[in-house]
């Protein structure tokens, strides 16, 4: 089935299986790999992208049923200045390790700060437990987020909470 859509701004119109999943296609026929697999089965976060303005599980929508959509992948939250407030809260509170979570966490993060420009900890927390990280322990994560918000110490650590 031929399916146009826009990724990060960019409008493109490919053939796609009907089984394909919105995942897979970013990566196999658009090039775009920072949307990684983890699970597969929606639990993990790691597939997470924007689909008209809200984040869904990649791995979990065909790519036929994103004709259509304006999608944004982690590809697409630098700008041409670089990387965004958030990614730079990340690197700086050393929350990111492997890095297989963080565009998943970063596009959560996103969806957060547009609802709640200066959340608690505990909003915090729950807007990222769909996103597993086996590194971090979670807490410079947090910090990020409180950092990036100018609620943090910007040095990775929550002594302040």
């Amino acid at each position: 089935m031929t399916i146009t859509l826009t990724v990060n701004g960019v409008p493109y119109t490919r053939d796609a299986a009907e089984n394909k999943t919105l995942l897979h296609f970013l990566r196999e026929d658009l090039g775009l790999t920072g949307t990684k697999e983890g699970c597969g089965m929606g639990e993990c976060g790691a597939c997470t992208v924007f689909l008209n303005g809200r984040t869904v599980n990649s791995c979990c929508v065909l790519a036929v049923e994103a004709d259509g959509a304006s999608i944004e992948t982690i590809e697409g939250e630098a700008g041409p200045a670089g990387l965004s407030e958030i990614q730079k809260a990340f690197d700086r509170n050393h929350a990111v390790q492997c890095g297989f979570c963080t565009p998943g966490m970063i596009l959560s993060v996103k969806e957060l700060l547009k609802a709640k420009p200066k959340p608690t900890v505990a909003e915090i927390k729950e807007a990222i437990e769909g996103n597993f990280c086996r590194c971090t322990g979670y807490e410079q994560i947090v910090e990020a987020v409180l950092d990036v918000t100018g609620q943090g110490t910007g040095k990775g650590r929550l002594d302040h909470v």
